[in-house]
């Protein structure tokens, strides 16, 4: 964090009697609670310009202001890491991620992400994109596979970030669901935002959501599941895991937002049960990137295979609904 992006902030009604942590975990993008807690005792986050307790209850009216520390710079440090490229030139390179690997280092994952296999593989990437980033657009999460780009150079990382920016670049991912999805294409359109509880979630029930959208067709059924090819109109975080959930189809395997209930519902079937319960991740594969090369000016369009535990499932589901 940069102590150019100071915060303050004046305890609303919505915020009142909330833990002086947590209220100022919301305000942080990837931030945690043990982290904000950090910074309340050293002195970063004040309350009417003194040191409070993480677990003090915010009343309203308080005026709460974040003093960010400056960052200590991450080393990237170039790591031999396996992973596929569908495409590469003198400016950008697609990946393939596999599963279970993060994109960047960040606090807990300063090393075996991609950035550093992509450091080993290409040494002149760190510094493009003027962040700690480097050569990094757009992301995915740990543990959802695809295609995902990265620039070589400045001039690269700027205009494939505004193609980002404008939603000029087409994202199409392939899930699979739980339950029977109908009818056969569709749309989800529920504004997004952080949990009011639970920070690390997002939700759509969120009274500070951001408007997202959606749309889904379905590509196979089986007994009791259902493969979506599902495109990206908009770009908030979990997006496409909060939306399914919010349709009562939830992506199979997503430790966060696949609650209990919803496991009741879902897996009544003995057979279907010991097919999705060794899944410990969510299901969802990022398929199809298009967008504009911005050297050439041409269209460009990226396909990604299916990682291995979704083929081998796939495959499974197939076999068990003859």
């Amino acid at each position: 964090m940069s102590g150019n992006d100071d915060i303050l902030f004046i305890v609303d009604e919505y915020l009142a009697g909330n833990r002086l942590d947590s209220v100022s975990a919301t305000k942080m993008p990837d931030c945690s609670r043990s982290y904000a807690a950090t910074l309340i005792k050293s002195g970063h986050i004040r309350v009417r310009d003194e040191v409070k307790k993480p677990g003090y209850r915010v009343r309203l009216g308080d005026p709460v202001q974040i003093k960010k520390p400056k960052a200590t710079p991450l080393a990237f440090t170039p790591e031999a890491i396996d992973f596929d490229i569908l495409h590469e030139d003198a400016y950008l390179i697609v990946v393939n991620k596999p599963p279970g690997l993060v994109v960047h280092p960040a606090p807990g994952h300063h090393s075996g992400t991609l950035v550093n296999g992509l450091l080993h593989h290409c040494p002149d990437l760190k510094g493009i994109g003027g962040r700690q980033r480097p050569g990094i657009v757009h992301r995915l999460d740990k543990d959802t596979s695809g295609a995902l780009v990265v620039a070589k150079n400045d001039l690269v990382h700027h205009h494939l970030s505004r193609q980002f920016k404008t939603r000029h670049v087409l994202k199409t991912y392939l899930a699979l669901v739980h339950g029977h999805v109908t009818p056969d294409t569709g749309s989800i359109t529920f504004s997004i935002g952080r949990h009011p509880v639970e920070r690390k979630k997002m939700s759509t029930v969120s009274p500070k959501g951001r408007l997202a959208k959606t749309l889904w067709s379905v590509r196979e059924r089986f007994a009791s599941l259902t493969l979506l090819e599902l495109e990206l109109k908009t770009g908030r975080t979990h997006q496409l895991r909060v939306h399914c959930t919010a349709i009562q189809h939830p992506i199979v395997g997503d430790p966060v937002y696949y609650n209990r209930e919803l496991r009741r519902k879902f897996l009544q079937n003995k057979a279907l049960h010991s097919l999705t319960t060794p899944i410990k991740r969510q299901m969802l594969h990022a398929w199809r990137l298009q967008f504009t090369h911005p050297i050439t000016n041409a269209a460009v369009l990226f396909e990604a295979p299916l990682p291995d535990d979704m083929h081998l499932l796939l495959s499974a589901l197939r076999k068990t609904d003859k």
